[in-house]
Order: structure tokens, then sequence, then C-alpha cells
């Protein structure tokens, strides 16, 4: 099947406004490239203090040219998908050993849990924690010692925040390992049911509780299709992965052998050999493309939205808002995934998973099949499914037809005809609003608004009953900016119990949802933000305000409501807890804005 014209003209663009960015990027990569293999240029005491503690593996790095492997691993016990990662240090050095080459830990990250901090002070650092991590990484691979890297992460900013970091030592090959789903617990319908019955009054503390823990109950990734999972099928669709790898459990046979093909395949594609794969020509703007085409067409999490620029910034590339708009206009919906459906991962993964949604892809011409992946030239290497015969690691084409219709489906009879990722623009700035679970009556609301300054603010007024009518929810400050922007996850409940109760409802922020947003209307990202002077700051209660999804438009009706003074941010209240957020000043005062990825650390254009 030809490329689809659109994903074609995007592709161009992409390459256009990204030209001189791009060149300078690739430029510096050629230079590292050609220093050679990195740990022969260090003197005999450099290399005796990073030989140090290997044991075993001490005479081949001293004396011998085999590569060198880094491992840069999120691993903590406190996120459910990166327990399993304890043990995966010993597997990959020992997996390394197996083919005469050598690994070593470069360094850890941080790795925070958005689930824990929804709602809490912590959850204002969490956007922050992206750049951090490629900082911590980065610092991790600034020992030069390393021939190509493996880096261990799952979760929400920790991907993206690696990729930024692997991007910057692009003349590397680097390969992810994820650490699959947990087990499927509570149906995510019903866990969604009791969450609305407790912020209804109508269930306890102690039913909450129970509901929760049967949702969240063992190692692995959450199972509904939040941020975490789009991260799985992002590096899948950008040939990041190992084929096949982003949904197979934690435990079992079939996540080792995934494990350590990726290990061996990371040593295979070095300088040092025939097959040199860096990083820097995987991440070129198709990559980019087929990551978005892909986010598209599983409904995906619409924080990627924010990481998808970042994440190409660091490669040189220059992505907006307008390109997912119309990558989303042509992609049909393939897969229905809770939020957008009742599935979990693990039964997206059963009727067919990425393997056949790749194969679709293919099949109606939406994304390049002629890209650079970590396992070898050509995305077709991911319509595949990975298996073991006689414990050896092997793939069968993925399959033609789907097991269950209710979760998957094909091109031809798609969900729905588009993606449903809509750019909003008016007189209010530019958002994003994800459609693929909002009922079609629910695309077009046009109500007053309730303005507020903090989430906490709007779960009083919900409480107080001042919110039962027809209503935008109108919560601004909170941008990168103002406090980081957090998630407003927490609000979900709150809002679906009025939209239950008949009222046409719907949430415009500068802030973010989760990657669980859901039936709820939400135009999120919202820019210029509240904080940088953005039209937010001028509306008050009862502006009549209408976001229409239908037709990418959203605006304040009132006449002369932007003509106002703007409010005040609301004054920085004090550290809670001792919760760092003082240390982040920096970061606030530096961020760039949410349509460009909203990062400290990478440059902006003038213009921004």
């Amino acid at each position: 099947m030809p490329l689809h014209p659109v994903v074609d003209e995007v592709t161009d663009r992409i390459r256009a406004r990204s030209a001189k960015r791009r060149a300078a990027y690739l430029a510096a990569m050629h230079s590292a490239r050609k220093q050679g293999p990195n740990r022969g240029h260090l003197g005999c005491s450099n290399q005796a203090h990073a030989y140090a503690a290997t044991g075993p593996d001490q005479g081949a790095l001293a004396t011998g040219h085999a590569p060198h492997l880094g491992i840069i691993s999120a691993y903590n016990d406190m996120l459910s998908a990166h327990r399993p990662y304890e043990t995966y240090p010993e597997l990959i050095r020992q997996a390394a050993r197996d083919i005469g080459a050598t690994a070593q830990v470069a360094g850890g990250v941080p790795a925070m849990c958005d689930g824990v901090t929804q709602g809490e002070a912590g959850m204002e650092l969490s956007l922050f924690s992206r750049d951090v991590i490629a900082l911590a990484a980065a610092v991790a691979l600034s020992h030069n010692t390393f021939d190509a890297a493996v880096f261990l992460g799952v979760c929400d900013k920790i991907v993206p925040g690696l990729v930024m970091a692997a991007a910057s030592f692009g003349h590397l090959p680097a390969v992810f390992l994820p650490a699959g789903p947990m087990a499927s617990g509570l149906p995510n319908e019903e866990k969604a049911r009791i969450r609305r019955e407790y912020a209804d009054g109508k269930l306890d503390r102690a039913a909450l509780m129970q509901a929760e823990m049967a949702s969240y109950h063992g190692p692995g990734t959450c199972t509904f299709y939040g941020t975490a999972n789009s991260n799985q099928m992002l590096m899948e669709m950008m040939g990041l992965h190992m084929p096949g790898a982003a949904f197979v459990p934690p435990d079992g046979e079939l996540r080792t052998a995934l494990s350590r093909a990726g290990v061996q395949r990371a040593l295979a594609i070095t300088a040092l050999g025939d097959s040199y794969t860096p990083l820097c020509d995987i991440l070129d703007a198709r990559a980019f493309v087929n990551g978005i085409v892909g986010l598209m067409a599983t409904g995906g999490s619409t924080n990627l939205a924010l990481h998808l620029p970042a994440m190409a910034r660091a490669a040189g590339h220059e992505i907006t808002a307008q390109d997912f708009a119309d990558l989303s206009a042509i992609t049909p919906l393939l897969a229905r995934i809770y939020p957008n459906g009742l599935a979990d991962v693990n039964h997206f993964h059963a009727a067919g998973g990425m393997a056949y949604v790749i194969a679709q892809l293919l099949d109606a011409g939406l994304v390049h099949a002629d890209v650079s992946t970590v396992a070898g030239p050509g995305l077709s290497r991911y319509a595949a499914e990975p298996q073991l015969d006689k414990g050896a690691l092997c793939y069968r084409p993925a399959p033609k037809d789907p097991e269950n219709t209710a979760i998957l489906r094909p091109h031809t009879a798609p969900f729905q005809p588009s993606g449903g990722l809509v750019h909003l623009a008016g007189n209010l700035g530019e958002a994003l609003i994800k459609t693929s679970a909002i009922a079609p009556e629910a695309h077009i609301i046009e109500a007053p608004a309730a303005v507020f300054n903090s989430q906490e603010a709007v779960r009083a007024a919900f409480k107080a009953g001042q919110l039962n009518r027809d209503v935008i929810v109108v919560v601004r400050f909170q941008g990168p900016q103002a406090n980081g922007m957090p998630e407003l996850h927490g609000l979900t409940p709150a809002l679906g119990v009025l939209q239950g109760r008949g009222f046409k409802v719907a949430l415009v922020t500068d802030g973010r949802m989760s990657g669980a947003s859901g039936k709820v209307p939400a135009a999120i990202h919202l820019s210029p933000e509240a904080a940088a002077g953005g039209p937010l700051a001028r509306l008050q209660d009862g502006d009549l305000l209408r976001l229409d999804a239908s037709q990418g438009r959203l605006e304040v009706l009132t006449p002369g409501a932007l003509q106002r003074s703007p409010a005040s941010p609301p004054p920085p209240g004090p550290d809670p807890l001792g919760a760092g957020l003082g240390l982040f000043e920096v970061f606030r005062r530096n961020v760039g804005h949410a349509n460009t990825g909203a990062s400290v650390i990478l440059p902006h254009s003038p213009n921004e």
C-alpha cells in the first residue's frame, strides 16, 4: 500500500521546519561517532577506576576489545512497573558474557509514580522529573566507557526522559527493555464505578480501598491504557524495543528471552561490528510520525502530546500540535482499551496486540515501512509476535484477524475513522482534547464557566453542591510556569458524577489530565498558560464558553471578556511537609511552553 499523502506531507514539513536543528544535531553525533569505541580513548587510570569492581569481567575490559554495554536503570520497588527490574542487571551481564561481551550498571535515574502523587504536592514535580531523568541518565553515560546502552524504564515520565538522554548520546546504539504489565485484576469499569460512587458519597473509604487494592495488586505496569502503556506502544512503533516486547508479562521464559535478545542485539549493532545502528539514525522524522500514528490508532495518552515534542527536540526535530491533529484526522481508531473501552492491555495483547496494529497500519499505508529499528531495517519486523520454540525466541506473523473485535478492529472497519486527539484553537489559545472515549453528544459543550485556581477549590465546590448545572469548569494556573503542570486526574470522579446526573460538563485547563483521560470532555495543555498572561487569566465565573471538538474550536463568547485585566496568580504556598518544591523554582522560571514539550533543558526557538 502506498504511503498516505497526509503522512507524507506531515513528515516533509517536520523535516523542513527542523532542517537547521536536525543538521546541527547530526553533526554533533557524527563528530562523536568518529572518536571510535569510547573506552579506548581513556587513560589507564581512568579505565582502572571504571573496571575496579567488575569481578569476572575485569580482564576482558582491561585487555579485550569486545563491546561494553551500559545499563541505565529506573529500578525502584515502589513502582509496581519497575519492581521486576531488580534482577535485570545480573541477567544483562550474563547475556553479555554469553557472547563474549561485558555490561555494567552505568547509573540509576529517579522514577516517581503519578498514581501515588495524584492530588498531592509531589505531583507538582512530576512533569519536571522527566528532565531530571534525562539529566541523570546523561551523567551516567558521561563516563564515556560504553559502546551501547540499554534503558530500563516503563512509566509516565521515565521513558520520555530516557529517550531524551539516549538521543543526546545518539552516536551509541540504544535498546529499551520493558518489564511488562501486571496480571489483570478488578475490571477497570468496575473500579471507575466504585470511584464515582465514593465521590458521590454512596460508598465508604473501606470499599474504595478494597477496590483499589484489587486493581493494583502485583508487579508490572498498571493494566489500563494510560501513559505508561502508551510509552510501551510508542517504543515498538519507533523501533526501540525488540519486536513484540511491550506487553509480555513480567514473569516467565518469554520475557527473559526477549530481555536477553535485547541485550545481545544492542551489543551486535555497535560501531565495533558490521551492523552499526546508532540511535540518531533511528530517531529520524519517520520514526516520530510512526509514533504519533500509533498513538492515534490505539487511543493512547494525551501526555504523549507533551512528551513526543520534547523527545523529538532532543533528536533535532520540531513537532507541532497541528502535526498531531492532521495525523489523528486520517488515522482510524483500531483499539478499545480502558479508558476507551472495557479491555485492559492484557486483553489487548491476547487479541493480537501491537503486532496486529502495526500490520494493519502498514497495510493501510499509514506508517513509514522503510525505517531503521534496533531489530534491523523495516517496520514489518514488528508485525510479528514473539514466541518460544524449544526455548529459543522466534516470531510468527501477526494474526490476520483479531481474536476479539470488541478490542481490536481492522483498518477497514475501525471503531471510528479518526484517532480522537483533536487540536483546539480559538480566542483562548491552543489546547488538545482526547475524544476517543467521549460520547458524540458531548463533543460540543456550550455552558457558563466556573473558574478556579486549584483543583482543591473544584472539589470543595462540588461537595457544596455548587456545580449541579451545565458548566465548563476552568482550572487555571496549572501550567508548567505556575506549578509544574500537575495532572488533574483527581477531578475525573467528581466531573463524571455531574455528567452522570445529566448535566453538560467539560473541563478547560492549562494543566494536564492523566493518560486515563476519559468520558468528560477536557481541553487540556491550554497555551499560553494563565501564569504567562494567557487569555485564561481573564475569565470570570459566568462567562459563556464553547468547546467544539468537531470543529476544533475553544472560545469565550462573552463580549469584552478578554479585555479585562488578567487575574493575579495565587501566591505560592509553603513547601508542604518538606516536599522539595522549592528546589524546582529554577525549572518553573525557565520551562518552555506546553505546546513545544514544556522542557527546561532543551533549547527553544527565538519565537518561543
